[in-house]
């Protein structure tokens, strides 16, 4: 698949899950950690129905299914780890550490799938965490240039992100790892479908879990859904066909849009700075592209 082919696809997808995000800390800040894993997984499980329908699952040998078993608990630890952060902090001191999955992924994507980026390639996976660095710079003291880094010990919701970043460069290798023995217009819905159904069926059995919240905001409810279908999609149609550690640091623009959702509906400042950080991400991006 081309640049031209792939890029629009990563762009959708990196929009969609910063709308989803910024929907979730607006919509449902007062839910439990389970219960916005369950909004997060299931409903958007319920508009992919009809596709794993369409492209039902192909026969797979249990290669795959060992894979899945692996992939589900990490999954949902880093949707519960996310779920608090994005909820408990502002976006800006969040949504950048997950520009660390790339980085990441240079090393997981090797082991597992023996994939290696190019010289510019890392390059660009680098200014992407350059672009995180200056996010977090304070500008009443532009001489603390640690303080991003220090951030990380400082800020508990920090410290849940760069985990998430973590694994998610375990889930995404290992998730195009299990691809490999069915198609993107299968495994991505199936995929979906599977975490929904999970995440229902464990609710009920988890403290301080309320099934009945989603039946009251319904309407919000689906309007993360789509978000997230569409997300899952774009994700899984692009990266089967380019190199892990570029799709996601392609992905990984969607903080780009929270930030522009920070500033638009929670009233975070910094604007200009953030903006100029974001750039250094494009940049990164662009370099990505050209290796």
């Amino acid at each position: 698949m081309s640049v031209l082919s792939w890029l629009p696809l990563g762009l959708v997808c990196s929009f969609s899950l910063a709308t989803a995000d910024a929907l979730t800390k607006r919509f449902f800040a007062d839910c439990t950690g389970p219960e916005l894993v369950v909004i997060r997984f299931a409903s958007p499980a319920l508009l992919l129905l009809p596709l794993l329908v369409i492209f039902p699952l192909p026969p797979v040998p249990p290669a795959f299914w060992l894979l899945i078993a692996i992939l589900l608990p990490l999954e949902f630890l880093a949707m519960g780890l996310y779920m608090v952060a994005i909820r408990d902090w502002p976006l800006h001191l969040t949504m950048p550490y997950l520009a660390f999955t790339p980085v990441f992924n240079v090393l997981t994507g090797l082991l597992v799938l023996g994939e290696r980026v190019s010289a510019a390639g890392f390059a660009g996976i680098l200014l992407v965490v350059a672009g995180t660095w200056v996010l977090n710079l304070d500008p009443a003291r532009p001489m603390a240039l640690l303080a991003p880094f220090t951030a990380v010990f400082r800020v508990r919701g920090s410290r849940l992100m760069l985990a998430v970043a973590f694994l998610y460069s375990l889930t995404s290798v290992l998730g195009k790892r299990a691809m490999q023995y069915a198609d993107p217009a299968s495994f991505g819905p199936f995929y979906m479908v599977l975490l929904g159904a999970v995440s229902l069926l464990t609710l009920p059995a988890v403290r301080r879990g309320r099934p009945a919240i989603l039946g009251r905001r319904w309407r919000q409810v689906l309007l993360v859904g789509a978000s997230m279908a569409v997300m899952i999609v774009t994700h899984f149609l692009a990266i089967a066909h380019v190199q892990v550690a570029y799709f996601i640091a392609l992905k990984r623009s969607s903080l780009l849009f929270g930030i522009l959702y920070g500033c638009w509906l929670f009233g975070e400042r910094h604007l200009r700075r953030n903006l100029a950080a974001g750039t250094l991400m494009v940049v990164g991006v662009a370099l990505i592209l050209a290796g």
